[in-house]
Order: structure tokens, then C-alpha cells, then sequence
């Protein structure tokens, strides 16, 4: 219980930070202006290094039999 717990709160930590990076790409300022703006690659670097995390458990989950993979998928 505690692993999908962990695995549902990296995906809500994933979407957080894709759309915390939203209004960077509406804006279109490559270059932040103050110290307070961070560039667009913040957001997008958390968000794949997050990305990696997760599918590392997934594997690791997987490898270890704590989670079934569905044999079937129809």
C-alpha cells in the first residue's frame, strides 16, 4: 500500500510541475527577467527526473513480484 501510495504521489508531482510550467510557455520569455522566474527547463527537468523515478519503482515493483503485471491485456 505504502508503494502506490509513493507511485500515485510522484504522478500528482508530475502533473504539479507540468503545470507549473505552463504559464512559462504561455509567456514565451526564454530568459527570466527577475530571480523569482525560473526558466521553463526547471519545471520540465523536475518533471522527467520525477518521470525516471517512477518508472525505476515500477521496475524495480515489477522485478520483485510485489506488483503483478496484467497477463492478459484484453
Amino acid at each position: 500500500m505504502l508503494l502506490k501510495a509513493l507511485l500515485i504521489g510522484l504522478l500528482i508531482f508530475i502533473l504539479f510541475n507540468l503545470f507549473r510550467a505552463l504559464p512559462v510557455m504561455l509567456k514565451g520569455n526564454a530568459n527570466p527577467s527577475s530571480s523569482s522566474d525560473k526558466p521553463l527547463s526547471h519545471y520540465l527537468g523536475r518533471r522527467i527526473l520525477f518521470s525516471v523515478l517512477l518508472f525505476v519503482l515500477l521496475l524495480i515493483a515489477v522485478a520483485t513480484g510485489y506488483i503483478e503485471p496484467n497477463p492478459r491485456p484484453f
